[in-house]
């Protein structure tokens, strides 16, 4: 699901490719897409990016006389910008952009899921916070004085993905960002946070003779958990190499390769409260729900085999040097979704007439019902 880091990354692209292409006509919109019609029009144009948090606003601004229009974006789970020639539309385009090339460009709107939606006017969501990446201070100042808030009454894991505090802040970031500070998930998030208070004053007065250079020096390498809700997304937004750029899809599996937790080999996850899964190593905390075992990660859980990187199977393997060992069963891991379809395969194959025929051995009776294990994952029809 797009976080903070792939809404600015959208924005750069927007920005660099279309920075010097003028647009023409109208906006067109498919039948399905989760969105109003835009009522614009304009013999050119230029389209310009601005990101925050999980939103992204995107500036119509006609070269001649009328109006600018802006559009507000959530990419929900699979959004994503692409400029292509407008001839060759990739598939779920929902909204689409020409140029006034004469051989016309398009830039789109992709959405395969469609959970992503988009908004007349230029106003960011009313309940979302300060962006944890371009209002740093901001998003800071608005969690400590926020800590009475029934929101921090929840664990850590679950607080981080609420965007009244922490827009930007996802699955992955969150997972990312505790693992690096060694804090247990279901830890509770006013306890966590209130220690920052502490730990400010304490600062403040080891610093006070120190030049801005140390300080800095000193915070990058001893950062605190809202500091890291910064600098861990900058460091996929400011990476050399766009790890997300929608026309290098090659750069995913190095994206995978700078992940240190979430998804990672080794790693345990649970469900929060809410039902998303966090990843994690060590102790999950207090507020872990009852009833649960946390799960190992394999390798060979990927969906895509081919998209693991040499570097996340070494250190897989240095971590658990047995995981390999185990039987293949252990690799259903889990998914951010029910876990029904299991339960649905089984029910399926007992409810199956058995067969006229004396009673087999045990043996037997599994190896027959290997076909409606191995259906299982089969989508219900639609």
């Amino acid at each position: 699901m797009p976080e903070c880091p792939e809404l600015h990354l959208a924005g750069r692209y927007i920005n660099e490719a279309c920075g010097g292409l003028v647009f023409s006509g109208g906006v067109e919109r498919s039948a399905v897409g989760r969105g109003p019609e835009v009522p614009f029009r304009s013999e050119a144009y230029r389209i310009s990016a601005t990101a925050r948090g999980k939103e992204l606003r995107l500036t119509l601004a006609p070269l001649g006389p009328g109006a600018a229009q802006d559009l507000v974006f959530r990419f929900g789970m699979s959004g994503s910008f692409r400029l292509c020639p407008a001839a060759e539309l990739p598939r779920h385009a929902h909204l689409r952009f020409l140029t006034s090339e004469s051989a016309p460009r398009a830039l789109c709107f992709v959405d395969v899921r469609r959970f992503g939606s988009w908004r007349l006017g230029d106003a960011w969501q009313l309940d979302r916070g300060p962006c944890v990446v371009s209002e740093y201070q901001a998003f800071r100042e608005n969690v400590m004085k926020n800590l009475d808030d029934k929101a921090f009454d929840k664990p850590i894991c679950e607080a981080l993905l609420n965007q009244k505090f922490f827009n930007g802040i996802g699955n992955y970031l969150r997972a990312e960002i505790l693992y690096r500070l060694k804090i247990p998930p279901f830890e509770k998030a006013r306890t966590v946070l209130e220690a920052l208070k502490d730990r400010e004053q304490t600062r403040r007065k080891k610093n006070s003779s120190l030049t801005l250079s140390k300080k800095l020096k000193q915070m990058r390498e001893n950062p605190d958990l809202l500091e890291l809700c910064h600098t861990v997304p900058m460091e996929v937004i400011a990476t050399e190499k766009n790890l997300l750029d929608p026309d290098h899809s090659d750069n995913y599996a190095a994206f995978k390769n700078w992940l240190q937790c979430y998804l990672v080999p080794g790693m345990s996850s649970l469900r929060d409260h809410n039902g998303r899964t966090i990843w994690f190593q060590g102790e999950p905390g207090p507020m872990a729900p009852k009833g649960q075992r946390s799960r190992k990660k394999r390798a060979q859980l990927k969906a895509d085999p081919e998209a693991l990187t040499p570097e996340v199977t070494t250190r897989a393997s240095k971590r658990r040097p047995k995981t390999a060992e185990k039987p293949p069963e252990s690799s259903e891991e889990v998914s951010d979704g029910p876990r029904k379809g299991r339960a649905r395969g089984r029910k399926k194959a007992t409810a199956a007439p058995a067969p006229s025929q004396p009673e087999v051995p045990v043996k037997a009776k599994r190896s027959r019902q290997m076909p409606a294990r191995r259906g299982r994952g089969a989508a219900p029809a639609v």
